[in-house]
């Protein structure tokens, strides 16, 4: 008796996602049906690009110029990489439903506090320089803040989970 060997064909094409990234940022993403992710990358890039058009200092130009290019190029190949690892948990014969990456760790799923805290004043200082409450050069000398405040949540949540290990053992 004869066995019949069926390979599944590829769900993706990893060409397709790079040349639909290339086009515009985040539809490779979109591609490989990770929808959030590639609106993300839209807004992100969006973001980017219109901060250069409010005439900022030439080191935010600098820097956004830079983030811009990083950032585009890092969208491209992980479009390629994700499509690549759809397709070969494809072949080994998983189903589609199985193949999916995740999009977000369970952390930002559930949401946070202290995350939410971030952004919320974050807008606030934003939507006070819109009005011209407080001007935009007081906001950016402010910045270092934001990444202080991220480095301490960093270091308490790594000390915490460090106590919640030493006790269950």
């Amino acid at each position: 008796m004869e066995e019949k060997i069926v390979v599944r064909r590829p769900q993706k094409s990893p060409a397709l996602a790079v040349i639909l990234a290339i086009i515009a940022p985040g539809t490779g993403a979109m591609y490989n049906r990770q929808l959030t992710k590639g609106l993300i990358y839209m807004i992100i890039i969006a973001g980017l690009i219109s901060t250069l058009t409010l005439s900022p200092p030439v080191f935010v130009i600098l820097l956004c110029s830079l983030l811009i290019f990083g950032f585009y190029t890092y969208q491209i190949f992980e479009a390629a990489q994700t499509a690549q690892a759809i397709n070969r948990k494809a072949l080994m014969g998983e189903e589609e439903e199985e193949v999916e990456v995740e999009e977000f760790p369970e952390a930002v799923k559930a949401g946070s506090v202290f995350w939410g805290i971030v952004l919320l004043l974050l807008g606030v200082f934003l939507l006070l320089a819109n009005f011209e409450v407080i001007s935009y050069s007081t906001v950016w000398q402010f910045w270092p803040v934001v990444v202080i405040v991220i480095g301490i949540k960093l270091i308490v949540d790594f000390v915490s989970t460090k106590r919640e290990e030493n006790r269950g053992e």
